[in-house]
């Protein structure tokens, strides 16, 4: 079940009304149960996966938190299992080609699977909060007593297939909350709802289109064709997952639960270290917290210890957003942009005229835009479909001429959902209509200004007939589901 998707749009508004009806102690049930349907709307064999899962992590921990003995052997055992099970089902095929290319010298292979593994939804994010949980429980925290709100814990539904990742000391104490209907969660929610799919339907979706068609034919583009297919995947990107977070934020303050923001104007950062604060902000924080410190994080007696560490964050870090070797370059590419930006920082400090170049307008936004290209070319290893097809992007957009090649053919990407001149003159002022909306209704980040009401309704209804006018004729699935 898609949140983009008709039955979502059923099945939210009957869950919504029943949780609110059903008195306060049968809510957490209810949701459960709800979050159980939505998961296993999709293949419901794999129920059985995420309730097996919950089980052993609910049992582990609370013989984590009861034990004396041998906690950090019990703790790395709970941590081994619940990633062999994300190996098994998401790095099984990529494991044995690897294996395969090592051994290719010598003349040897591992023998190939030979049954279909199927890559259950949600499941990097699952286990990535299984992992907090039992961590933290590890690390003193209190172990959480009822089974009923473990379980709802990973299988919330608005954030069960793509996040944000939550932390249970944030979730569980709004589970015992007594909660009572309120409109302005009501009103809030239906309105970042209505952004999140205005941001997927709308721009996602239809700069898609182009994105498709430019990765699939690399070869036909020059290098200027490139840099604009790169662009329009940025964006792409930013809006498709950023939309998915809306939506997933204003489904849980439906029911009046605050979940993680996830982005914080990404492509205005100044550095590739201010960018991972602003983007996908629950997994960066998740693996500073879980991983960057357990290695060491920055306590070495070396700088190299530390970019070591910080290198090793990001590589695996890209290793878990997907199997594939592009996805491996893509988070080695993070750790050493992350690292040469910390050298320059170091070097900027010791020389006074190019710290104060960087810290005037001008060298801010020359900064900004600096940060926005580098973030780029990695989104070429991201999206591109191999990691010999990105070498090639790669090369055209750096305008190497010993590998570069004329286009052979004239290549003109097709919109068939926008081909009117005239709605590509209206489409930045409906991103400025998005943008301004979000910071008005104080909705994002903070609580800047509201709207007066009768604007904020006819903003938002403004909102739903772009949607009806604008949507493609079919929406694909949201870019992090494959995670």
């Amino acid at each position: 079940m898609l949140f983009n998707s008709v039955a979502y749009l059923i099945f939210l508004p009957v869950v919504l009304c029943l949780y609110w009806l059903v008195p306060s102690k049968w809510r957490t049930l209810l949701l459960l149960a709800s979050s159980y349907v939505f998961y296993m709307s999709w293949k419901p064999i794999y129920g059985l996966l995420i309730l097996g899962l919950t089980a052993m992590n609910y049992c582990l921990g609370l013989w984590l938190a009861r034990s004396n003995k041998h906690k950090k052997a019990l703790l790395v055992g709970t941590i081994f299992a619940n990633l062999l099970v994300l190996a098994i089902f998401k790095y099984a095929y990529f494991t044995v080609d690897v294996m395969n290319q090592a051994l290719a010298p010598v003349g040897a292979h591992v023998p190939n699977i030979t049954w279909q593994i199927i890559l259950p939804l949600g499941i990097s994010f699952f286990v990535f909060e299984f992992i907090h949980y039992i961590s933290d429980v590890y690390r003193g925290d209190k172990p959480i007593k009822s089974f009923w709100q473990f379980a709802l814990f990973p299988s919330f539904f608005p954030t069960q297939i793509a996040g944000p990742i939550k932390r249970y000391q944030d979730f569980i104490p709004q589970l015992n909350e007594e909660k009572h209907f309120k409109l302005k969660d009501l009103d809030d929610g239906f309105k970042l709802i209505i952004f999140g799919l205005f941001k997927k339907v709308i721009f996602a979706d239809n700069l898609a289109v182009a994105v498709a068609s430019a990765f699939s034919h690399p070869e036909l583009l020059s290098g200027v064709d490139l840099w604009l297919a790169v662009y329009a995947f940025a964006f792409q990107i930013y809006f498709d997952f950023s939309g998915y977070t809306d939506i997933a934020r204003g489904s849980a303050q439906l029911f009046g639960f605050k979940v993680p923001i996830n982005f914080s104007l990404p492509y205005l950062a100044g550095s590739i270290t201010e960018f991972w604060h602003r983007w996908h902000i629950s997994l960066s924080t998740w693996l500073r917290d879980y991983l960057y410190i357990p290695l060491g994080g920055s306590k070495g007696k070396s700088k190299w210890f530390t970019y070591r560490n910080l290198f090793l964050t990001m590589l695996l870090g890209g290793l878990w957003h997907g199997a594939a070797m592009n996805f491996v370059v893509w988070g080695a590419y993070q750790g050493i942009l992350l690292i040469l930006h910390k050298e320059f920082r170091l070097v900027a400090e010791r020389i006074s005229p190019l710290r104060r170049i960087l810290d005037n307008p001008a060298g801010k936004l020359l900064s900004i835009v600096v940060t926005f290209h580098v973030v780029c070319i990695g989104w070429v290893f991201f999206r591109a479909e191999t990691f010999e097809t990105a070498c090639r992007i790669i090369a055209k957009l750096t305008f190497i001429p010993q590998l570069m090649s004329a286009p052979e053919t004239a290549f003109a990407v097709s919109l068939p959902t926008i081909t009117d001149p005239a709605i590509f003159m209206i489409l930045p002022l409906l991103l400025l209509l998005l943008l301004a909306g979000q910071i008005a209704s104080g909705i994002t980040q903070k609580q800047i200004v509201r709207l007066p009401r009768l604007v904020d309704i006819a903003y938002v209804a403004s909102m739903v007939l772009l949607l009806l006018i604008f949507s493609p004729d079919t929406s694909p699935k949201f870019i992090y589901f494959q995670f």
